[in-house]
């Protein structure tokens, strides 16, 4: 297949992923996100227990002769993803215990380097109608850079973090199945078996991608992962072979706006902010040497020197190391442990540092 110089994004490209990846120009994607075919290995239909089928997967696009078939099919999608993904790129790959760790030793092989492991943990998972295995509940992501040079890659913690509720992030993820009204449907029937939840593509899209960059879905199915790079400003391409699903995909597509905002969609990391000494507070009259400062339940208290140290009777060291020291604690972050009293009670005196970083050009 020829070379394509230029890629136009935000568009869909129908085919065989693996032969449209090798025709894409090298290091040209940022963020890859795959959904590849389970291999589930059915025997036979799968029925409720008051008799009725269940809709599972028996395509046959998931259908495989033998792991060794499988085996070869990842080794070439995997090798024409990683010649296309950027240096600072990384690879999302999700999959069941049918196929994970197979998958997961041919990233290995390939040389990719495993960043995490995320279990998504499914609220409403289907019941094992059998009864003879525990229900299916999870399913695996792996998280990996394309190589092991240790590279500086994308990953916005502190979105992930206010998205958590000021919490970080676990690699345990509980969201549900697609259901109701994002379920697509044809005839009345679910037009995709395996199709995923948006809030699983909008955090790895979050986490891992910034506005403007292009996230590459190479098993587009019905468009999820085109759908929440719209809503979340980044750029997108799909590559998929079933022309039904690509139908669907840009129907779907069509309706959804693509946010431009970039104040609604990039989390100013507070690694990136002004670095403030607390020793600037002092000499800028916001505390004074002989200052009192506490912790939350005045349990401890330190005297401000007017170098901008801490003292207790003959111990004495930063905002940091003392609020370690008094606590037993191998660290400590002093900017959120030690309190200054004020008229309306005791606040951190972070918010003495957010105030001059307000007033740094």
């Amino acid at each position: 297949m020829a070379k394509i110089k230029n890629i136009k994004t935000n568009r869909i490209l129908q085919g065989d992923s693996i032969e449209l990846m090798n025709g894409l120009p090298e290091k040209s994607v940022d963020l890859i996100f795959a959904d590849p075919p389970y291999n589930l290995q059915l025997e036979g239909d799968l029925h409720r227990p008051n008799n009725s089928l269940v809709d599972g997967v028996d395509d046959a696009w998931d259908k495989f002769d033998d792991f060794a078939a499988y085996d070869r099919f990842s080794h070439a999608w995997l090798s024409a993803a990683q010649r296309i993904l950027k240096d600072d790129g990384t690879l999302w790959v999700i999959g069941s215990y049918h196929n994970i760790f197979r998958v997961g030793t041919t990233l290995q092989d390939l040389g990719f380097w495993i960043l995490n492991d995320v279990i998504w943990r499914k609220s409403n998972p289907m019941p094992n109608f059998r009864g003879k295995r525990f229900t299916n509940a999870h399913e695996t992501l792996i998280w990996c850079a394309k190589d092991n040079n240790k590279r500086k890659v994308t990953f916005n913690y502190d979105s992930m973090k206010a998205l958590n509720d000021d919490v970080q992030m676990r690699s345990d993820w509980v969201i549900p199945l697609c259901t109701g009204g994002e379920r697509l449907k044809k005839d009345g029937i679910k037009a995709h078996p395996t199709q995923k939840p948006e809030a699983l593509l909008y955090r790895i899209i979050l986490a891992a991608s910034n506005p403007g960059d292009l996230v590459l879905d190479p098993f587009f199915g019905t468009g999820t992962t085109g759908a929440v790079a719209k809503k979340l400003g980044r750029r997108y391409l799909g590559l998929e072979r079933d022309p039904s699903y690509v139908a669907l995909a840009e129907e779907r597509l069509r309706t959804i706006k693509t946010e431009t905002d970039s104040e609604l969609l990039v989390t100013p990391s507070k690694r990136n902010e002004p670095r403030v000494p607390f020793g600037t507070l002092v000499e800028r009259g916001l505390l004074s040497a002989g200052d009192t400062l506490y912790d939350q339940r005045k349990k401890f208290k330190a005297r401000i020197n007017a170098d901008g140290s801490l003292g207790m009777g003959t111990t004495r060291g930063s905002i940091h190391k003392l609020g370690a020291h008094v606590q037993g604690a191998p660290s400590c972050n002093g900017w959120t442990f030690w309190h200054f009293e004020t008229d309306d009670g005791l606040r951190e005196i972070d918010v003495l540092r957010q105030k001059i970083r307000q007033e740094t050009p």
